[in-house]
């Protein structure tokens, strides 16, 4: 007697592969026109377990996959040397599309018990939702294609894997504590309306969410004033409602290695850097983009004293601000700014005596500020 559950197994996947598992992984090397050794790596790649040379687990749509993956190669489209990590960033990808969507249709059923009643209901209500969920991922897939092309047309002179752009982090204060303090529902919902929330802003900003790591997203910007707009925001809307947690930010500008929709570089680990050292409802920013913002009338700046993180001795942060009706802060030049960051003068524009703490030699700071005059930038910096 077939067990119910195998059937309900084996008819989801007659629906969401295909047709019926018919061949080892050999037969389709072979019929895809493609070496064995090959294929493996790419199977392994994609995220799949290992299967025997002789387990028959594969079907028409796998020799197609294989076939059309090899004259991507073959077309020249795909160099072969990253041939690998393309398959692996897209087995990545859309393995945790594919749990969502499985978590989604379970709950869909536990909510309309009518439609789980039987396997034949079941599949078949996978069945009419498969074409509509390809529509719908079909098409974001390609607004994100135009979107990006966008971008990179509009800067032809830089490299598409290497940009300078505002890397940030946004994360929840108390994360750990709070997970041992609420339930798993909570503990959702709380995760739903972050991610909800954060997603929003980046995008309203003209942002991109790398990635969201549990209680924290990591963006990037082309623009200094959006990155800020995206923390600042973020802050003022966790701290406004009273069901989520206190969040802290970092931010760094300069040249980053995106790569398969990660992001790479010191810049990255120096605005992961920024957030570890900030206190709830603080944006910490490292000076390269403190410049860029300072010329701006609608932030303050403040900078903070040296910290040492791991990676980075004598880190000089500075905290970012919405701007006051009226200037708060003692420094209101560019050269006065520029000064604090380097550690060449005191809050009170006094030369700085060198640090006492064992910085060394080659990384104290010997320039003297330039004396030519410059014009007044103008950003309030407290």
């Amino acid at each position: 007697m077939t067990d119910p559950s195998e059937e309900l197994q084996q008819r989801l996947e007659r629906v969401l592969l295909g047709g019926r598992r018919k061949y080892t992984r050999l037969e389709v090397a072979e019929k895809a026109g493609v070496p064995e050794e090959r294929s493996r790596r790419l199977w392994r790649a994609l995220g799949f377990a290992t299967v025997r040379d002789d387990e028959v687990v594969f079907t028409d749509a796998d020799v197609e996959a294989m076939r059309t993956a090899d004259q991507l190669v073959q077309s020249g489209l795909i160099d072969p040397s990253i041939e690998v990590s393309v398959t692996r960033a897209l087995g990545q990808h859309l393995s945790r599309l594919a749990e969502w969507q499985v978590d989604m249709l379970w709950e869909l059923t536990k909510q309309q018990p009518e439609l789980g009643r039987s396997e034949r209901q079941v599949a078949r209500l996978v069945d009419r939702l498969l074409p509509e969920l390809e529509r719908v991922q079909n098409f974001v897939w390609r607004r994100h294609l135009a979107a990006y092309a966008g971008r990179a047309f509009a800067a032809p002179g830089e490299h598409l894997e290497a940009r300078t752009e505002v890397v940030g982090f946004v994360d929840m204060v108390g994360y750990t504590r709070l997970t041992r303090q609420i339930g798993e529902e909570e503990l959702s919902r709380v995760l739903d309306a972050f991610e909800t929330l954060a997603t929003e802003v980046i995008a309203e900003h003209h942002g991109r969410v790398v990635k969201m790591i549990g209680d924290e997203v990591l963006f990037v910007a082309d623009s200094p004033v959006d990155a800020a707009e995206i923390a600042l925001v973020l802050t003022e809307r966790t701290s406004a409602d009273e069901g989520l947690p206190a969040v802290r930010a970092g931010m760094a500008s300069g040249r980053i290695l995106s790569r398969f929709g990660d992001v790479y570089g010191s810049v990255v680990n120096l605005a992961a850097r920024l957030t570890s050292v900030a206190r709830p409802g603080t944006i910490l920013v490292d000076r390269e983009l403190a410049a860029e913002l300072a010329e701006e009338k609608a932030y303050e700046l403040r900078v903070r004293r040296p910290v040492t993180v791991r990676g980075y001795n004598r880190l000089r942060p500075a905290a970012l601000r919405r701007a006051e009706a009226a200037p708060t802060g003692m420094f209101a030049s560019s050269q006065q700014l520029a000064a604090e960051m380097l550690g060449l003068a005191d809050p009170a524009g006094r030369e700085a005596a060198p640090e006492e703490s064992g910085t060394p030699p080659e990384e104290q700071v010997t320039e003297t500020p330039d004396p030519k005059p410059r014009r007044r930038r103008r950003g309030r910096l407290r």
